[in-house]
């Protein structure tokens, strides 16, 4: 006869193996979820290039890891998923460079008026090592930076005349973003440079709080900042990047194969983002002509003659004047 101590030996080694494979099972299932929020809309060329990003995710992980996208301010303000991201509540954000410079002060360089040439230096820096060495320069502030956004270049629009001249500036209320470096431009061209949190500028806009604003073309069609300002004037006087950041607490309890993924995917999103945005620009600024906005392209070099001062203000800035240097080398 067996020896019923034996069946209970057999059983239990069953069960102990069942329990086993199912473990197994569900570690190698498992998946990782990464929080991604941000401000835009999601007919603007960077939600669509994060989408983008969060497919390659997907597919080069076989589905294990996973980025979910709020959009629209959901999850709050820029500075406020940039305080998120440094205590690790929120895994990814996308942020103006401009308004990361309270968080990381080297990135107000991208704010300094007419840093860049042209649309194909910019690129270019954006891809050089002084780029990639900027957004590594985040991590000792708990951001890790993956990649740029192309966010054009920025113009004048305005309510009651067209600003074709910095003269033109003299006596008006310039709607800008939080930025010291940016409410120091605007003074350097004669305006009067009144902070306002972007959500609360088309208000200020009709109740003429403020005078006018300053934005690239698709930004400028989206808001329907075309409705009130009918002047916009194509000075280009500054290329402020969009720039992708993971909270380094996030990016340090992922494996390198899921790391390598994320970086990859980023960078992947920037390039076709760059097409997006070249469409987008495009079509914004035939839709604010078709809206009746008057289309102004004002001398560059007027506003170019006003910024001396603004760079002289940083020659004792060691660090600053040493990024100015390598930002025009790159060209």
């Amino acid at each position: 006869m067996e020896d019923p101590s034996n069946k209970r030996i057999s059983f239990a080694s069953v069960i102990l193996l069942f329990v086993f494979l199912l473990f197994s099972c569900s570690q190698s299932q498992k998946i990782t979820h990464i929080k991604l929020a941000h401000g835009l809309d999601q007919s603007h060329s960077v939600h669509k290039a994060m989408e983008f990003m969060a497919q390659r995710v997907e597919e080069k992980s076989k589905g294990k890891l996973t980025i979910d996208i709020y959009s629209n301010g959901q999850l709050g303000t820029e500075r406020e998923c940039l305080e998120l991201l440094q205590i690790g509540s929120l895994g990814m954000t996308k942020v103006s460079a401009s308004n990361l410079e309270g968080f990381v002060p080297e990135f107000k360089v991208f704010s300094f008026p007419y840093i860049f040439e042209n649309e194909a230096h910019r690129h270019k820096v954006m891809k050089s090592v002084v780029g990639r060495q900027l957004l590594l320069s985040a991590q000792k502030y708990w951001l890790r930076g993956l990649c740029y956004y192309d966010s054009g270049s920025r113009s004048f629009y305005s309510t009651n005349k067209p600003i074709l001249k910095p003269e033109d500036l003299i006596g008006l209320k310039i709607r800008t973003m939080p930025s010291s470096t940016a409410i120091k431009m605007i003074s350097c061209f004669g305006g009067s440079a009144t902070p306002i949190s972007w959500g609360e500028l088309y208000t200020a806009l009709q109740q003429g709080i403020v005078d006018g604003a300053e934005n690239n073309p698709p930004s400028f069609y989206l808001s329907k900042h075309y409705e009130i300002c009918k002047h916009y004037s194509l000075d280009e006087h500054s290329s402020i990047p969009d720039v992708l950041l993971i909270s380094t607490i996030i990016w340090d309890k992922l494996s390198e194969e899921h790391r390598k993924i994320i970086q990859e995917a980023a960078l992947e999103s920037a390039d076709y983002q760059i097409t997006l945005w070249r469409q987008s620009t495009q079509e914004s600024l035939e839709a604010v002509k078709k809206a009746g906005v008057k289309i102004y392209h004002p001398d560059k070099s007027l506003f170019r003659q006003k910024v001396t001062s603004f760079y002289d203000s940083y020659k004792d800035n060691p660090q600053i004047n040493e990024l100015v240097k390598k930002i025009r080398e790159t060209n």
